[in-house]
């Protein structure tokens, strides 16, 4: 009767805890001394914090959003994008529409902004709408009506780089992000004509743009990176009733899959809380859409007052802040998960790891360690434990899978795990040990993203 109601307890607390861990959280309003359009946000950390907006807004924050300093950047100009690498070294684009040569004005600082230096780009009618930088010396740009541009001594000069002669090679350039130094994704197109992504594969000598094909109606304004080869982009069209577009690849970029979500609207940006929370503004719908499943399944909720967003940022997955329309400035709060008292657990010494790859498509490999066994309990020079599995649930607790590992000896083991059978969507699975004839967890649990469109 013990080791009953010992079962009962754990499967209710496993199953609250997993609903919890997978709930989304909030966002509320705070207090920022702009009533400018604020375009873009970039925090180095939880407490460094730069926004950027119209009529040269700038501010900044050491303490997560609590109070703010304004900066002066000797600029009415509207700044379009702020980048900082860290505290000290940050870089953002002006937009000059009012004395000629019209184009941008490149700013940058080295002493977290107290002092901004501007140099307009020497090229005229071309403006700069993202900055990425990997070191103090190697950046990238992005700019409008075309044009990927690097820069290999901090700013001091950029040069545009080779972009192959397809189609829809010359678009805007939204975003840009690297997965490595050598393996890159950048993002842009036009509304109502076409979205485009590009790739390298050789640190950005070469780009490519994808195939015509795959490419979806409208502009891909961001990128999130899973891995090298599992990258999503979301997009859309604010306009008669268009739904929010999301685009996947999962071989590097040879292929991808676009659909429209049931959600009207464009997602200006798409960030990440944590490997399966997702968030993206829908700028004047007045609402964000999360996903709790990595981005298979989506939900809108209303921003707070009804503001405008158009960028976020999360710096880790307690820490996340989004700006606007009229001086709009979000702070994420994550979900609450009241404290619960351990179960013990009947062994020490499991490890579970992380699946790869994760997210997946149709198989995946689970790693984990078991450990030594006490003296005495061995056979044919191994220590035989008691037999371990993994169970593969849900994210409401109902178990879809079981995997038997038949080599129970001490050391690390993988199992693959075919996942056809299931739907798209967030699972969890646990390592689990036998004692007394039932199976308890011993380590886990961890997240398993399956993909859609298989």
């Amino acid at each position: 009767m013990g080791s009953l109601k010992f079962r009962i307890l754990l499967v209710v607390l496993l199953a609250l805890t997993t609903q919890l861990a997978c709930a989304q959280g909030s966002w509320v309003k705070a207090a920022i001394p702009a009533t400018q359009f604020l375009r873009s946000v970039c925090f180095t950390d939880s407490l460094y914090g730069w926004v950027a907006g119209d009529s040269g807004t700038m501010v900044h924050t050491v303490n997560g959003g609590n109070s703010w300093i304004r900066q002066n950047t000797n600029t009415f100009n509207d700044i379009e994008y702020v980048f900082f690498l860290n505290r000290n070294l940050g870089w953002a684009s002006e937009f000059n529409f009012t004395t000629s040569p019209y184009g941008t004005i490149l700013l940058n600082t080295t002493d977290g902004g107290a002092t901004w230096h501007r140099q307009p780009y020497p090229v005229e009618n071309i403006f700069m709408t993202c900055i990425l930088f990997t070191d103090s010396l190697h950046g990238w740009m992005g700019g409008k009506p075309n044009g990927i541009y690097k820069t290999v001594n901090g700013g001091a000069s950029w040069s545009q780089a080779v972009i192959d002669t397809s189609t829809l090679a010359f678009f805007p350039v939204l975003d840009i992000r690297f997965y490595d130094q050598q393996k890159g994704y950048a993002s842009g197109g036009i509304l109502d004509v076409a979205g485009v992504i590009w790739k390298t594969t050789n640190g950005g000598l070469n780009w490519q743009a994808i195939d015509p094909a795959y490419a979806p109606a409208d502009e891909v304004h961001k990128l999130h990176l899973f891995d090298a080869d599992n990258v999503m982009g979301a997009g859309g069209d604010p306009d008669f009733g268009y739904g929010v577009g999301m685009i996947t690849t999962n071989d590097g970029g040879s292929s991808w899959i676009y659909h429209e979500l049931p959600i009207q609207g464009n997602a200006y940006d798409l960030d990440f809380r944590n490997d399966t929370e997702a968030w993206a503004p829908l700028g004047t719908k007045r609402k964000l859409i999360y996903s709790l499943d990595a981005g298979v399944t989506w939900t809108p909720i209303p921003t707070p007052d009804s503001t405008s967003i158009y960028d976020m940022i999360f710096t880790d997955s307690l820490h996340g802040y989004a700006v606007g329309k009229e001086g709009a400035f979000l702070k994420y709060h994550p979900p609450v998960v009241p404290a619960v008292e351990p179960v013990p657990l009947t062994k020490e010494g499991y490890v579970l790891y992380g699946n790869h790859p994760n997210p997946c498509s149709t198989v995946t490999n689970i790693t984990f360690s078991i450990p030594c066994a006490s003296a005495g309990n061995s056979a044919g020079g191994r220590d035989l434990l008691s037999p371990v599995q993994i169970a593969v649930t849900d994210i409401l607790g109902h178990e879809v899978a079981i995997l038997p590992c038949t080599e129970n000896y001490p050391g690390s083991h993988s199992l693959p795990f075919n996942t056809g059978s299931l739907a798209a969507g967030c699972y969890l699975y646990r390592l689990q040990a036998c004692h007394s004839g039932y199976y308890y967890t011993v380590a886990g649990p961890e997240r398993m993203v399956i993909l859609g469109e298989r």
